[in-house]
């Protein structure tokens, strides 16, 4: 499966997450890749410290992503990708082979409008390919004390997209995570809201991911 962090804006969290997911994955007993496509290349430093057993790849242009991903996609149950802010062409390659868009956005009336923008490349991408990719917004870097209008609710909906449950609150610990060389899940009590939130979050997103049927078989098959 892949799964494609994609927002044509930066600074919405596309990086957290990703490399979050990555590690989560692989902390429940997934063969991920981490396929980093932003020029920035943050999350791929990161997950290299955090987590060395994961498989991370660059894919610095729309051409290597059309390239690479399908050979990808054939060594590992799940490729997480770490769009780019500006590169459009690249987003575009990454929605043509992606599973499942994932689109991090800030919870503001901008970003509700911003949301058509981003939508419009997915909408392109599943018309192209007669369905995929799945489509979730997923709201991010949303204040503790911010309570939910329904004015991002009401942009999905006209979009016909999906918003997941659960939101990625603003907090300390997804920002010291990186620098640490470590996941929030791994930083003990005063990040124990951050695991708790995220951990809800790819719940949502991957429920087969910690299917205990499919953990189980897995593990039976690795003692073989």
């Amino acid at each position: 499966m892949i799964i494609a962090l994609v927002n044509s804006k930066g600074g919405v969290g596309k990086s957290t997450l990703a490399g979050n997911l990555a590690g989560w994955l692989h902390e429940h007993g997934r063969k991920v890749i981490l396929a980093d496509c932003d020029t920035q290349c943050s999350s791929s430093e990161w997950v290299k410290e955090a987590a060395p057993e994961i498989q991370v790849v660059r894919l610095a242009n729309a051409d290597e992503v059309l390239d690479e991903l399908p050979s990808l996609k054939r060594e590992a149950e799940y490729v997480v990708c770490d769009g780019p802010g500006s590169q459009t062409e690249t987003s575009r390659a990454l929605l043509m082979w992606a599973d499942l868009a994932v689109i991090p956005a800030k919870a503001s009336m901008f970003e509700a409008r911003a949301l058509d923008k981003n939508t419009a490349f997915v909408r392109q991408a599943q018309s192209i390919r007669k369905g995929p990719p799945d489509a979730v917004a997923v709201l991010s870097m949303v204040g503790r004390d911010y309570r939910l209008t329904k004015d991002m609710h009401d942009a999905a909906s006209t979009l016909k997209l999906s918003l997941t449950d659960t939101p990625i609150t603003l907090r300390q610990a997804y920002a010291d995570a990186p620098g640490q060389a470590t996941f929030v899940w791994r930083m003990g009590y005063s990040a124990r809201d951050a695991a708790d939130e995220i951990d809800a979050l790819f719940q949502e997103l991957l429920p087969e991911a910690t299917s205990d049927k499919v953990l189980s078989l897995r593990k039976g098959n690795r003692g073989r």
